[in-house]
């Protein structure tokens, strides 16, 4: 059995230059932590794979394609594969959700 911590996992380098976590990496799948502070923003980009988003905590805006909504804890949030997407904290506290990534992508994402 493995347990992980996701508060204390340690972080990964990203191209959005925030606090993000690999916890799960396999041939099939790869699930990552992502903790936004105030007016912090993952870059627009494209994945090559279907994205689900899974908000633990805290209050932030979704944009996919060209809808934006605000989300909250316990909402799940499909993105499909190569459509543009980010995620902003335009709030006063933290944002932390899990981005799972399914198949696992075999391109890179792409910053647009």
């Amino acid at each position: 059995m493995k347990i992980i911590n996701t508060r204390t996992a340690p972080a990964s380098p990203n191209p959005h230059g925030v606090h993000a976590s690999m916890i799960h990496d396999t041939e099939h799948v790869q699930a990552v932590h992502i903790t936004l502070q105030p007016k912090e923003e993952l870059k627009l980009h494209a994945t090559p794979v279907d994205v689900f988003f899974y908000i633990l905590e805290g209050r932030g805006i979704v944009e996919i394609g060209g809808e934006r909504e605000e989300v909250t804890a316990d909402r799940f949030i499909e993105s499909p594969a190569r459509i543009p997407h980010r995620l902003l904290n335009e709030s006063d506290s933290i944002f932390r959700f899990l981005v799972v990534k399914t198949p696992r992508p075999k391109d890179k994402t792409r910053l647009l």
